[in-house]
């Protein structure tokens, strides 16, 4: 991907350096995506205390950390400098640049689409731990949205635990995670989130579970979106780009990380969906360009 082109955003918070991240007492992944259990009860915690139902902020946990254990949090003091500077190594520039042309292209694509107007996300990148709106981020969540404070999270380390674990590279599988994270953004500012989340409060485990599923495919979807339309503006993919959104849609779905993790695949407990699920919305996004066809709510899901 020729993300050198792409600029950088000035919506990007570095908190890197601030701390965080040592050795802790962690449990073994045992809930959706490979997260912790503690992690998963943090989270449980979060939403009764802020009326936000558990899934969707579990479901914002991407699961792409092959049952790696959470670590106790210790964050530092930040200074303004760390908030303001834009990032200088290489892998705060490539999620800068990937974050600019998201807004480059959403700025233009959701008017035109849904007559809504774009307001940008935030990303904040750190180190092992920080403080989200939605309570303690940890490397070992992956990267999240977290819908109260608007603000997308990444650990750029990940990108390492995508070769090392689930041997994904490639620019463009990495800029698929970051622009998978915009699209619950623009779930957001379309209002989806909030109904999802009235639907999932009067729903049972086995129905809320499936709920997650269709806002996370959406939001492949929306990625393909992004990527088609970044592509006939700025001329941005390269040979083999999409191959490597397909290889790295493919390593992280359900499906997949509970056979590797526990010998057997339980659909019902399904929170982001299938392999073969993620990598058909991603592909239906990239084909049509179209915000419409990312209505996972609508169509079948299969």
């Amino acid at each position: 991907m020729r993300w050198q082109d792409f600029g950088s955003s000035d919506n990007v918070e570095d908190r890197r350096g601030e701390g965080g991240g040592g050795g802790g007492f962690g449990f073994p992944g045992g809930g959706a995506g490979g997260l912790g259990i503690g992690t998963i009860v943090i989270l449980c915690i979060i939403g009764w205390v802020t009326g936000i139902n558990p899934a969707i902020l579990i479901g914002g946990a991407e699961q792409m950390t092959g049952g790696r254990e959470p670590q106790q949090e210790r964050v530092g003091p930040q200074t303004r400098s760390q908030r303001s500077n834009k990032p200088t190594d290489e892998n705060g520039r490539f999620a800068s640049a990937i974050l600019k042309n998201t807004e480059d292209v959403w700025s233009q694509v959701l008017p035109n689409q849904t007559g809504k107007q774009y307001r940008p996300t935030t990303m904040v990148l750190y180190t092992g731990g920080t403080r989200s709106g939605c309570g303690s981020a940890k490397a070992a969540m992956g990267p999240f949205y977290c819908p109260l404070d608007k603000k997308v999270y990444l650990d750029t380390s990940f990108f390492k635990e995508m070769e090392r674990k689930f041997g994904v590279k490639g620019d463009f599988a990495y800029a698929y995670v970051i622009a998978h994270e915009v699209g619950h953004h623009i779930q957001g500012e379309l209002g989806i989130l909030g109904k999802v989340q009235s639907r999932q409060q009067a729903a049972g485990q086995v129905e809320g579970n499936r709920l997650s599923v269709r806002v996370e495919l959406m939001a492949d979807c929306l990625a393909g979106v992004w990527a088609k339309n970044s592509n006939d503006k700025y001329n941005s993919l390269e040979q083999g780009d999409i191959e490597e959104a397909m290889q790295a849609a493919s390593a992280i779905g359900d499906d997949k990380l509970q056979e590797q993790s526990q010998g057997y695949a339980v659909p019902d407990s399904f929170t982001h969906g299938s392999s073969a699920q993620r990598m058909r919305w991603f592909m239906t996004g990239y084909k049509s360009g179209q915000t419409r066809s990312c209505d996972t709510f609508r169509a079948a899901a299969n």
